[in-house]
């Protein structure tokens, strides 16, 4: 991640993940904007390039192969990934409202958010039919589909709504990898039936007659059956309806039809066209607000209308680039000059395309060979990012600052330290008069009381168990940010068996413009008070700075009844040792530095640091734990060893069956450790077998720092199997039993690594 010590003047969001701003954050990667912060805020955090969906389908490219992946990018480019759907655009406010997070302001906003096929206006197609965009929820149908196809017995029906190239493309795709796999199993795919309806004269109308007169020859030699001048008037349940009333039966519908537009873009008050889509000028900015682009299919050049195609979106990303650019530092727009014909290569599901310019047109498996060149050079920009300085010290450009924002400049340049550090009354008073801390009655003394402390009640019979915890920023979100550090502070609470009462935060914000330090603090505490809410847990106040990077922790407070208190020590021989979550969230976040982690693991990463640990530890106490700690910096290995020296045990771990987080098997391959890593490698002592043990390739995950991690138990073996099934009823999906408690042999080395639990634990 790229670092610098200039401060934020102005934000650029962009809304979307298509081609056009892959190729934003390339160019601002590549030339960084001092002072500007990115955000780039999608759904999907790999976005599939729309040349090589019909390869994808077809099975001739892996999914990582035909998606780019999103986070990474946005790590190259220094910008924060908000993984989110956009619901609402408030231009009044210059605010961007999200479907799960709270409104994140801009001064220059672009929007790149593709499009969808049209179901509303037919009855019954959002419920029969299979939209093909969003392309990553299509890929997912896609594979069900192919369990779907695979496993019954009699021949499915198949069809695509929609004759364009898209449709066309789409079916031959599906019709070839389904025949392979038939194949693969030594069945015949000729049961099968594929049908493509459209309510034009002929397929790809748009196209020279040279290209439908291709596609009809090869959809006629492979079987497929043609429905032309069929306008869909309903989609039921195994069947389409025309508007004459004529029925094609089907088992499955793939809706690949005229492109609709997002309805928050009309509701925003944005220029839109007849069909909804922003109006742009040739500079790419709104017709009707300045600092708001569009661009790719959510948006139409009204100088230029073309057909909604990826060409496009693409060739739109470096003036786009440029003129956002050019907007931020208050220089004149350059126009975009989209061409008026372009090369299509449209592919028939094997390795074979036709080719079509005007009205010439071609085919062979030497075009299909071209494009495959063309799409996998397009994907190598982004596959392989050049190595960028990360400390960087750049001069502020002139045009981006006014006068008043230069003064707030000069005065960060000269910010004091102590309490001359704390984040001003202002604007802490207005990021915190947005938070509603849950009103518990015995919190006297609260976090809108002006008094200088906190007053909380200890309830008679009840023992206060207390904790803190802080550390840096591990992702670039802030909201996200703020719910990790909340949920880790409360796992130790959570791990002693307590309930958690209150919590004081302590925050440090990076420098920058008031407006600037207010919304991150905003964003912050938003996602923190809200893993607090879920809990119970008042916030009753805390301390907020401004310093080099983002930091967040709490001191917690928590409620427990005496003979409830689960404590490291209690192991005894005899019991078995439950996991609660998978290992892997040192190396990961090591490699997402380095730009080396896929944006799926590291999403899958943050799910796990996202879920409580609360409902974990009741289970644990109601099968009977005897001991329990939460796994964090020091690694499974190093939170293991503070259970087992003082319960005078030993432990036998069972490697494969110790639970690991997607990708950190591979990333511990390349050799990419956490920073903590070398020094919880120094209790590797403690191991008895280290030389066997070594030679495992999961062994160096028992050192991995966790954040967020899981709860480590003991519990009494014949109550083990039921724990279990109760975790995993209960979302904690990753569990597992992962070891065994054996009496003491060795005070030195009390742990044996072993590659299963064949024969130590009666499963």
């Amino acid at each position: 991640m790229k670092k610098s010590d200039t401060p934020i003047l102005k934000d650029l969001v962009l809304v979307g993940g298509g081609h056009s701003h892959v190729a934003v954050l390339k160019r601002f990667g590549m030339r960084p904007l001092p002072g500007v912060r990115i955000t780039m805020i999608c759904r999907d955090v790999h976005t599939p390039y729309s040349g090589m969906l019909p390869g994808l389908i077809a099975g001739h490219y892996t999914f990582d192969e035909a998606h780019i992946d999103l986070r990474r990018l946005s790590m190259f480019a220094g910008a924060r990934f908000y993984t989110d759907e956009v619901v609402a655009l408030d231009t009044a406010n210059k605010l961007i409202r999200c479907k799960h997070r709270p409104p994140v302001p801009y001064d220059v906003v672009s929007i790149n958010i593709g499009s969808a096929p049209s179901t509303a206006a037919t009855p019954g197609a959002e419920t029969h039919a299979v939209p093909v965009k969003p392309i990553n929820r299509f890929v997912a149908h896609w594979e069900r589909m192919i369990e779907r196809v695979l496993e019954r017995e009699h021949a499915p029906r198949i069809g695509v709504v929609g004759g364009g190239a898209g449709g066309v493309e789409l079916l031959l795709a599906v019709q070839y990898r389904l025949g392979t796999l038939l194949a693969e199993q030594g069945r015949s795919a000729a049961p099968l039936e594929f049908h493509l309806v459209t309510d034009e004269r002929d397929i790809l109308t748009t196209h020279g007659p040279g290209v439908a007169a291709k596609f009809r020859r090869i959809f006629n030699e492979r079987g497929v059956r043609l429905h032309t001048n069929f306008r869909v008037a309903s989609v039921r349940r195994g069947e389409v309806v025309s508007d004459s009333g004529a029925c094609v039966e089907l088992d499955e519908i793939l809706w690949v039809t005229q492109a609709g537009a997002a309805t928050w873009l009309r509701e925003a008050g944005l220029g839109v066209d007849a069909h909804g889509f922003m109006c742009v000028a040739d500079t790419l900015e709104s017709t009707s607000h300045r600092n708001v682009f569009g661009a790719g299919d959510a948006a139409t050049v009204v100088h230029h209308a073309r057909p909604k195609s990826g060409v496009f979106a693409v060739r739109q990303g470096p003036v786009l680039a440029r003129n956002l650019r050019h907007a931020l530092l208050g220089k004149p727009l350059r126009p975009f000059r989209p061409q008026k014909n372009f090369l299509g290569l449209i592919s028939t599901g094997d390795k074979y395309a036709v080719a079509s310019r005007g009205r010439w047109a071609a085919e062979g498996a030497y075009l299909w060979i071209w494009k495959d060149w063309i799409d996998r050079r397009f994907m190598r920009k982004y596959d392989h990012l050049p190595e960028m300085n990360e400390e960087q010290r750049l001069d502020l450009p002139t045009g981006l600052a006014d006068k008043d924002a230069i003064a707030e400049i000069s005065s960060i340049a000269m910010r004091c330290g102590g309490c001359g550090a704390k984040v001003g009354a202002t604007v802490l008073s207005r990021a915190l008069s947005r938070l509603e801390p849950v009103d518990r009655p015995d919190v006297v003394v609260g976090l809108h009381e002006p008094d200088d402390a906190s007053v909380v009640e200890v309830p008679p019979g009840k023992l206060m168990v207390q904790s803190v915890d802080s550390f840096r920023a591990i992702v670039d979100d802030p909201y996200v940010f703020g719910k990790i550090a909340a949920n880790h502070s409360l796992g130790d609470i959570y791990a002693m068996g307590g309930e958690a009462q209150s919590a004081l935060a302590i925050a440090t914000v990076p420098y920058g413009i008031e407006a600037k330090v207010e919304d991150t603090l905003t964003q912050l505490m938003a996602g923190a008070m809200e893993v607090l809410r879920e809990a119970n847990v008042a916030l009753v106040g805390g301390h907020t700075s401004e310093g080099a990077e983002l930091a967040l922790g709490f001191a917690v407070n928590g409620l427990i009844d005496r003979a409830r208190v689960l404590r490291k020590v209690g192991m005894r021989p005899g019991d078995a040792l439950i996991l609660t979550k998978a290992l892997g969230t040192g190396t990961l976040f090591a490699a997402d530095m380095r730009h080396e982690a896929k944006g799926r693991w590291i999403n899958a990463a943050i799910d796990s640091m996202l879920q409580s640990n609360r409902a974990a530890a009741e289970t644990l106490l109601s099968h009977g734990a005897t001991s329990c700690t939460d796994i964090t910096g020091f690694g499974l290995l190093g939170h293991l060893i503070e259970m087992v020296r003082p319960s005078e045990v030993d432990v036998e771990l069972w490697l494969d069956d110790i639970p690991i987080l997607d990708g950190a098997a591979d990333t511990v391959a390349l050799g990419i450790m956490s920073s903590l890593q070398p020094q919880n490698v120094r209790l590797r002592r403690a191991i008895r077998n280290l030389e066997e043990a070594a030679k495992d390739a999961r062994y160096p995950l028992l050192f991995d720092p966790q954040t967020a991690g899981g709860l480590l138990a003991s519990v009494p073996a014949d109550r083990a199997e039921d724990c279990l099934a109760a975790l995993r009823q209960n979302g904690y999906h990753r569990s597992a039993i992962v070891g065994a408690v054996k009496p003491q042999g060795h005070q030195l080395e009390p742990v044996v690594i072993a590659t299963s639990s064949e024969g130590s634990l009666s499963r």
